[in-house]
């Protein structure tokens, strides 16, 4: 009888191997205990353990990754995030600042980023820097006015999606044209905060000699009686309707600080999955310092595996949530959150890609190189043109594989 059973039972086994997998009779199913999506610190293998102690819910939410929701990291990366929303918010009465230096992201040694807001009328107040300035209208419109060494001058109005750029030194101020404008601005230099970096007009005169002051422009001194003590950084005002008159030379053509991508079509990137306007001195010629990128990916579509050559990469991610995991080698790796307001750096020549997270909303974001010019070095596109038994045996896949990978940059891939 017991022979009979054991072979009731082998054939049963038989019968079940010869079924389609779908077929095979469920028994019942272990339930994975991933804890990520909780905000916990636990993996599919159930490895790990919930928080028992003090932790911000809110942030563990939003950065599953940082709870080792990938496998794949390893090693120590330093942290290469930074988020706006915790920067100090400076406020004045026409308006507000806050900015992402090396002391908030110390891995970001190249570009220094802030956001700034300004009411209509109201003006940045006149100030040069000892580096260079980039700057992208997200909302509103602005006015910008700047002259240069050669007495050269622009005054210019610019739009959503509309690019400046002032070269280390030159005059400038920027005055806000609708009810509410806000901007990004992007320096080439990391310690952007340190003294010597930014001079206020009205901060120069409050700390020069009046007798120096009426002797250089020809007036009496009492005129500068009602300078202010305390430079006001962003002040109140009415739009100007003042013009520029005389026989010195405008800033246009080469030399405009202006570039209207606004009045651009950009086309679709390669691949298929979104768009990507360059602005760098190949199309804007004044921009010898600071190249960019203003890139829009389509729901869970990639911003394909790359580096950059030529510099550290800095971000600022405007909408959506993306992910990205940044390689720095010697098996060093560590995958990132992203969401609206957050900046960060992908180190020199570090590989990495952009993953665009949501079904539904667009990913928006802005690359920063401290270079004249956008370039990277695609990760498919450098195997596609490497003889092919070389790669199949370095990497230990099929050879057909390999064959097909393409020969052309897939820099943005729809989502799938």
């Amino acid at each position: 009888m017991k022979l009979l059973s054991l072979a009731l039972h082998s054939l049963s086994l038989a019968a079940a191997a010869s079924l389609p997998r779908d077929e095979l009779p469920q028994g019942p199913q272990l339930q994975k205990r991933s804890g990520f999506a909780q905000g916990q610190p636990i993996d599919d293998t159930g490895r790990g353990a919930p928080f028992s102690g003090g932790t911000n819910k809110q942030i563990d939410l939003q950065n599953p990754d940082n709870l080792a929701a990938q496998g794949t990291d390893s090693g120590l990366v330093p942290n290469l995030k930074w988020s706006f929303s915790d920067s100090k918010i400076r406020i004045f009465p026409g308006g507000w600042t806050r900015t992402q230096v090396i002391t908030d992201l110390p891995q970001s040694h190249d570009i220094a980023g802030a956001q700034q807001h300004l009411k209509k009328g109201a003006l940045r107040e006149l100030h040069w820097h000892r580096v260079a300035e980039w700057g992208y209208v997200y909302a509103g419109s602005v006015l910008i006015s700047a002259v240069d060494e050669q007495g050269r001058y622009q005054v210019d109005k610019l739009d959503v999606g509309d690019i400046w750029y002032f070269p280390k030194g030159s005059a400038h101020t920027v005055q806000g044209l609708d009810e509410e404008n806000e901007y990004l601005l992007v320096f080439d230099e990391g310690n952007f905060e340190a003294v010597g970096t930014t001079f206020m007009v009205d901060d120069w005169i409050t700390h020069t000699p009046k007798s120096i002051l009426a002797k250089n422009f020809g007036v009496n001194a009492s005129i500068f009686d009602t300078v202010p003590a305390a430079d006001p950084y962003i002040l109140n005002g009415t739009v100007s309707t003042g013009t520029v008159s005389g026989t010195n030379t405008k800033l246009d053509g080469n030399s405009s600080y202006v570039y209207h991508l606004s009045k651009k079509t950009v086309p679709l990137a390669p691949g298929g999955g979104g768009t990507l306007a360059i602005v760098d001195s190949r199309n804007f010629p004044i921009a010898t310092t600071i190249a960019a990128a203003i890139v829009t990916l389509e729901p869970r579509g990639l911003r394909e595996l790359h580096w950059h050559p030529n510099a550290e990469e800095w971000l600022y991610f405007s909408q959506g949530k993306a992910r990205a995991t940044v390689f720095i080698g010697g098996a060093n790796a560590r995958t990132f959150d992203f969401s609206a307001g957050d900046t960060a750096v992908f180190p020199d020549n570090s590989g990495h890609y952009i993953e665009n997270t949501s079904d539904t909303e667009k990913l928006i974001w802005i690359e920063i190189y401290k270079n004249d010019r956008v370039a990277d070095i695609s990760l498919t596109q450098w195997l596609a043109l490497t003889p092919a038994d070389i790669v199949a045996n370095t990497l230990k896949i099929p050879l057909s594989v390999v064959n097909q990978l393409k020969k052309e940059k897939q820099i943005l891939l729809k989502g799938s």
